[in-house]
């Protein structure tokens, strides 16, 4: 079985139903219902496999979130090949390096990004005997019969290669199947009460998984309707919400805390005002949602309670990560502890465990490590990174370490996480790990070192800042400059928010630098 089967049922029963209804100020809006989606989508199969693309080889992404993306992933499915997502705002080097290490034979990008990917050198695009623009999609699906299409893939195949950056600064692949997929999207189908009646809308980018996978995909292999929206914007989706926007109204939204938090402020403007009731109009008995979910980063205990208190609603936490897919919910039926990420999904093995591999007991501290048919088999090319990232357990079983701190609340059993065992920092949901940045800031001809720790803001839920000790010397560079340094070198969410000079980094005895004792300086 592969994820195409499960898409199979309702174009077969709801062919007519809406798939997607796009919802963009500066393009065309417009409906696919799923005969039309997935008829596009074999005729685009058809097309690509004409021009040599076979099962296996991997196909780059770099569009922008609209319904030829979500046509292209499923094309690629159809085929056996490998969809790899390239992140909307990367820089030269990141998609130099995503490239060269996924070796893609087609690369798909929007014609807007047609002089940042003429600015690769022909090393570093070496494998791509072919770059796609958005433009020319429509033209190339039509010119094809489905009927010309390959058997499918097996449950086994890749379907997804999701680039994920390590403690090394270096983005790794990783490695996720049909079955992979499939576990994720049938656990949540389960574990929300999905139903055909749906309406999903998505704001949330489809380059990463919590957009494509658990957003996107599940819709689909539900019957839903997706409402896609290009980018997430507070007034629009409020709008959307209280049904102001014209059908279909969302019964479902996912989000990241961010997004919570600016949810708020919208709802507060409109209570400023004059605007009455906003907690009924979003009532499920009158049409409102009936679930909003949060995850990608912890989502503050303060923001729980103000989106409750506006709407009503308590947003529904859960926990996954690239590589396993969803692992851990809140009750969609139940009370939702806010600090809590809920129980393991359907299929999920979890445990706390310590150094050794031990389980702890309930209400210690350990590491989370979990096992499923929705973990990743590993990382691209990567067999030392794959060995590093599993551990076989006192029962002989290969359990998966997410690299999470945490404790099974005592009272409930939820799953309260507590940090990271690697430094890594999450920003407005995105991922983003100090090494790389330190690398970055480290190249600056004037910076003889650098660190990177994330810091609390109430907006991103962290944000990163960097200390840095100048070259010995050399002309210490203004904050305006470092940042622009950045900025040509990496996606502007992992430009530090602040830098601050310092004489020199805390370290221990090993030499290894204590991001925990970095802190700002004292302001007068």
């Amino acid at each position: 079985m592969n994820l195409l089967d499960l898409l199979a049922i309702p174009r077969r029963e709801s062919p007519d139903r809406v798939a997607i209804a796009h919802r963009a100020a500066d393009a065309a809006a417009g409906d696919l219902s799923y005969r039309e989606l997935l008829d596009d989508a074999d005729r685009l199969a058809a097309a690509l496999a004409a021009a040599g693309l076979r099962a296996g080889d991997r196909v780059a992404l770099h569009l922008d979130s609209r319904p030829e993306l979500l046509l292209v992933y499923l094309a690629a499915f159809r085929l056996g090949a490998v969809g790899v997502p390239v992140h909307a705002a990367y820089t030269r080097p990141e998609i130099a390096h995503l490239l060269a290490d996924a070796e893609p034979r087609l690369l798909l990008a929007e014609t807007g990004r047609r002089g940042l990917l003429d600015e690769l050198g022909s090393s570093e695009r070496r494998s791509v005997e072919r770059v796609l623009w958005a433009d020319e999609l429509a033209e190339l699906a039509a010119a094809r019969s489905p009927t010309e299409l390959p058997p499918g893939p097996d449950g086994g195949d890749l379907a997804l290669l999701l680039y994920t950056s390590g403690t090394t600064g270096r983005s790794k692949g990783a490695m996720l199947t049909h079955d992979n997929l499939l576990a994720t999207i049938t656990g949540l189908l389960a574990a929300w009460a999905w139903r055909r009646e749906d309406v999903l809308l998505l704001t949330l980018p489809l380059f990463h998984t919590h957009g494509l996978v658990v957003g996107a995909l599940t819709a689909l292999a539900a019957g839903a309707t997706i409402v896609l929206h290009p980018r997430f914007d507070a007034a629009a989706v409020a709008a959307a919400l209280l049904g102001e926007a014209g059908p279909p109204r969302p019964s479902l939204f996912f989000g990241v805390p961010t997004m919570y938090v600016r949810l708020v402020d919208e709802l507060a403007r409109r209570r400023e005002a004059g605007e009455a009731d906003l907690p009924g109009r979003l009532d499920p008995a009158r049409g409102g949602p009936r679930l909003f979910a949060s995850g990608s980063a912890p989502l503050a205990a303060e923001t729980f309670a103000a989106f409750r208190d506006a709407t009503g609603h308590e947003p529904l936490e859960r926990y996954g990560m690239t590589e396993t897919g969803m692992l851990t919910s809140n009750p969609y039926a139940g009370p939702r502890l806010p600090g809590t990420v809920g129980r393991p999904l359907p299929g999920v093995s979890l445990r706390v465990v310590d150094e050794t591999g031990a389980e702890v007991s309930t209400g210690q501290e350990g590491e989370v490590v979990v096992r499923g048919a929705n973990v990743t088999a590993g990382y691209w090319r990567a067999p030392e990174k794959t060995a590093e990232t599993f551990l076989t357990g006192p029962d002989g079983r290969r359990w998966f370490r997410t690299g999470d701190l945490g404790r099974r609340d005592s009272a409930t059993g939820h799953l309260v996480l507590l940090g990271r065992r690697h430094e890594l920092v999450i920003t407005g949901g995105y991922n983003v790990y100090p090494r790389e940045i330190e690398e970055t800031l480290a190249a600056h001809p004037a910076v003889r070192e650098a660190a990177v720790a994330g810091v609390p803001d109430p907006d991103k839920g962290e944000v990163p800042e960097a200390w840095w000790v100048a070259a010995d010397g050399a002309a210490p560079p203004a904050d305006d400059e470092l940042a622009g340094w950045c900025r040509t070198r990496l996606a502007p969410f992992k430009v530090p928010r602040r830098f601050h000079r310092v004489e020199g980094l805390p370290r221990n005895a090993l030499g290894k630098v204590e991001r925990h004792r970095l802190t700002a300086p004292a302001k007068a």
